[in-house]
């Protein structure tokens, strides 16, 4: 970890320094907030092992399974992103963040896995009992440069355990697994304690025939052209496009600026991510997506809207659906994020 570029002073670092957001007035738009989440039950397509016993036939595939969770069926392999299937991101079981709905995929069902992918710390990216229960099936777990001592606490031995710098990769098989540049921060302290002592990345994941490009948590800076330059161009990417404000916009994309991340890295279909499932910010629940839709019609992005469960692929992917409810939302012009220092 000190000999990481990223590493100063006994933390991590960004590309571009962070503008923190006043704590206690944050807390106070926190708690003033009226916070939406569903009033009722999701859609929800339920899947089973079985349903993934024949690859895809494009060679791609993406099943949302909520959050940021992805499982990605690619040039004959598996892999996981951030899972989690516990009922709360927290750190404690009886309050936090809930889940608006159940995992589509139980987790004894899910097919065999060639790597779990962990972006950052963070407990709606890093769930203990998920981790415990995937260490249990012999689960391979790549990572960022730090984390692993988590994954080693909890039991995983260090030998399935692989951590990364940005720009290092590791092999699965025929794919490579890139860790890519993100901005962000990183700790599971609930007083930050331990703030930016693990490091953060985005992930590319690079196949004989097939990319992809998952973001991780992020705000906007200019590494996304640099990644689409190296790693580019992807048949799909998977971006934080939820849990925003202008308070943290130096932490986090929001809609617009997850689009433009996308034209950046070369990405041809966006499959948002990290949101729909918990409840982290203080905008509507479906805000995201609307603003998404907008923001993809004007950038003419090609862009999916899966209910919890449903399987993409990117070569033939489904029409945009407006699955969710209508609730009041606020558009870019009325609540603008924008990350400092571009």
């Amino acid at each position: 970890m000190r000999h990481s570029l990223q590493w100063e002073r006994g933390q991590f670092v960004n590309t571009i320094p962070r503008v923190e957001p006043r704590i206690w007035g944050t807390m106070v738009e926190w708690i003033k907030a009226k916070h939406t989440v569903p009033k009722g039950p999701l859609p929800l397509i339920k899947r089973r092992a079985a349903d993934y016993a024949t690859p895809p036939a494009s060679g791609l595939r993406v099943t949302w399974l909520g959050h940021s969770s992805m499982l990605i069926e690619i040039d004959g392999h598996r892999v996981l992103t951030d899972p989690i299937w516990s009922e709360r991101a927290s750190p404690f079981s009886w309050i936090g963040p809930r889940r608006f709905h159940p995992p589509p995929l139980p987790l004894k069902e899910l097919p065999p896995i060639d790597a779990v992918l962990i972006s950052h710390d963070h407990y709606d990216h890093l769930d203990r009992a998920t981790i415990v229960a995937l260490n249990k099936r012999g689960a391979r777990f790549i990572v960022p440069l730090g984390v692993g001592a988590h994954l080693e606490y909890w039991g995983v031995p260090s030998e399935r355990i692989e951590e990364l710098d940005w720009w290092q990769e590791a092999k699965v098989g025929t794919l490579r697994v890139v860790a890519t540049p993100a901005r962000h921060f990183s700790g599971r302290s609930p007083v930050m304690a331990d703030k930016d002592k693990t490091l953060w990345a985005g992930l590319a994941v690079i196949g004989p025939r097939h990319r992809v490009f998952y973001s991780g948590d992020t705000a906007m800076f200019p590494g996304f052209a640099e990644i689409g330059e190296r790693l580019g161009p992807f048949d799909a990417t998977m971006f934080d496009a939820g849990a925003y404000n202008q308070a943290w916009a130096d932490v986090h994309l929001g809609p617009e600026q997850a689009v433009q991340a996308h034209l950046l890295v070369k990405g041809k279909l966006m499959i948002p991510a990290h949101w729909g499932t918990f409840d982290l910010s203080i905008h509507s629940w479906i805000e995201p997506m609307e603003r998404l839709i907008t923001a993809t019609r004007s950038a003419d992005v090609p862009v999916v809207t899966p209910i919890p469960g449903q399987r993409i692929e990117p070569a033939s992917p489904p029409p945009v659906t407006r699955w969710w409810p209508t609730v009041p939302w606020n558009s870019a012009r009325e609540a603008p994020v924008v990350s400092s220092g571009l």
